[in-house]
């Protein structure tokens, strides 16, 4: 899939209070642990992150971190989420995705440390744009090598693993974007589940690009994000 047209999202107390609410959920949907997650929206010409350190449940939406498209954010005031490098990387390289979430789901990270990346052993993975989730090789995070191995992975995805670390995907909207790590994780689960004992069988490329076509209208839509 080619990337589209540049969005963004507003820069609204509703934009925040969303931001704060997926990392919540994430916590509460075991998709993430403690504080290890986080999510950046682009808006208007920046970006939107989550701070670093800062419990889920101390944010608020005055908290979240304000940092440049390009360069360095401000050195004063609330420093943005460690990953803020690799969320800006990847916002550079995907201007049609304007959300960017990043955590540890316990089946996602296990197949990341056996660096596995995941076939399409179901037609859900057509979800993150193509015939596989592929598997970002390891950097050290919040190095500049992690930054470019994710802008070249993703440039044509929505969702990868990460070698000896986690997961990330990317969403039109903030919806959209959990949606995607939610099936990201059962995706993760059901290859993993199904390899004992056996080996699960592989769609062809003809029956995915088949479900690619479909998926162009299937999950949640772009309705907005929720209204204050």
């Amino acid at each position: 899939m080619t990337p589209g047209q540049s969005t963004a999202l507003p820069d609204t107390t509703v934009t925040r209070q969303a931001l704060i609410e997926a990392c919540l959920w994430m916590n509460e949907r075991h998709l993430n642990q403690g504080t290890s997650g986080n999510i950046s929206a682009r808006v208007g010409e920046g970006l939107l992150i989550t701070p670093s350190g800062v419990p889920y449940e101390d944010l608020s939406p005055d908290a979240l971190v304000t940092i440049p498209l390009t360069g360095q954010p401000k050195a004063e005031g609330p420093k943005p989420s460690s990953e803020w490098r690799f969320h800006q990387r990847l916002h550079q390289a995907r201007p049609d995705m304007p959300v960017v979430l990043h955590a540890h789901p316990p089946y996602c990270s296990i197949l990341a440390v056996q660096r596995r990346p995941i076939p399409a052993c179901h037609y859900m993975i057509a979800a993150f744009g193509g015939n596989d989730v592929p598997l970002v090789d390891y950097a050290l995070f919040g190095s500049s090598e992690l930054c470019e191995n994710m802008a070249e992975i993703m440039s044509d995805r929505h969702g990868c693993l990460m070698a000896n670390h986690g997961a990330t995907v990317l969403g039109e909207t903030i919806a959209r974007a959990r949606w995607r790590l939610e099936e990201l994780e059962t995706l993760a689960r059901t290859y993993l589940f199904s390899s004992i004992g056996g080996a699960p069988h592989i769609l062809s490329d003809a029956e995915i690009a088949e479900v690619l076509v479909a998926f162009q209208t299937y999950g949640p839509q772009d309705q907005g994000e929720r209204k204050a």
